[in-house]
């Protein structure tokens, strides 16, 4: 196992160099010691160089579960049905202690091909063990499905992502968190039509210049209050859509709320 903690504390763990990039949240800064204690990195195993890398963040939202984006997992792991056969030792996540995966679960409309531009990019992972709360780990409450967040709505976003355009997150590799502004679908799409890229309804803009999620944040949640509660309302989608003077797009949790619950209150 990789040593250290991806939870709380928001710190990334001293490993060998693995020829790979660490990322984190453009425009954003150091999180406080167990402000999200929801935040889940997404480890795989790096064939080539025999390491693990952390490549993808995610969100905690059921003692045993994690949601994340569909395309932060390879190809490779992607069986024709719902995979239930332990997937390790190429895949883990960790939450202070690292957990293998169960099982992998990506939405039915996820496109591999289309990837992130074809909408439904969200996934599932179920834990080989559940995992106790504790002052280090909790899980995030999702949205009711009658929930709606004003274009203004002021929210968080975190990871370990690029912090500018070819800018790595530097040592000690603190989680980074930056504080976004939700925007109209209606505004958003206007301005990515000009660069022919389409924002479907299972989408969501957010971000400011200088401020949004970045490569490497691809997976981790969007968080919002609700009635004083934090939920998580989108998925970030990471640098599929990340172009500069761009509002950063999502994954709207909301759309995909029926499909989460089904697997989660259904699977064995």
């Amino acid at each position: 196992a990789v040593p250290g903690s991806l939870m709380a504390p928001p710190l990334l763990p001293q490993i060998p160099d693995q020829g790979l990039s660490w990322w984190a949240s453009w425009g954003g800064h150091d999180a406080a010691y167990g402000a999200w204690p929801w935040q889940v990195g997404l480890w795989f195993w790096n064939q080539t160089s025999s390491q693990w890398s952390l490549d993808c963040g995610g969100s905690l939202i059921h003692p045993q579960w994690v949601l994340t984006a569909a395309h932060c997992i390879p190809g490779s792991l992607w069986p024709s049905v719902p995979r239930r056969n332990p997937v390790t030792p190429h895949f883990k996540v960790q939450l202070g202690d690292s957990v293998q995966v169960a099982r992998i679960i990506r939405h039915p409309k996820y496109s591999l091909e289309k990837g992130v531009l074809g909408g439904a990019d969200v996934a599932l992972l179920k834990l080989e063990a559940p995992m106790p709360p504790s002052n280090r780990v909790r899980w995030l409450r999702l949205p009711p499905a009658s929930s709606s967040f004003a274009p203004g709505t002021r929210c968080w976003v975190t990871g370990w992502g690029r912090i500018a355009p070819g800018v790595l997150l530097p040592p000690p590799y603190n989680l980074q968190e930056v504080e976004v502004p939700i925007l109209a679908n209606e505004i958003c799409g206007q301005q990515y039509l000009r660069i022919n890229k389409v924002i479907t309804e299972d989408m969501l803009c957010a971000g400011s210049r200088g401020r949004d999620a970045y490569q490497g944040d691809s997976g981790g949640p969007l968080v919002c209050k609700w009635r004083g509660t934090w939920v998580q309302v989108l998925v970030s989608s990471g640098s599929e859509y990340c172009f500069p003077n761009f509002p950063g797009v999502y994954a709207r949790v909301t759309s995909f709320l029926p499909w989460i619950r089904r697997h989660i209150h259904s699977s064995p």
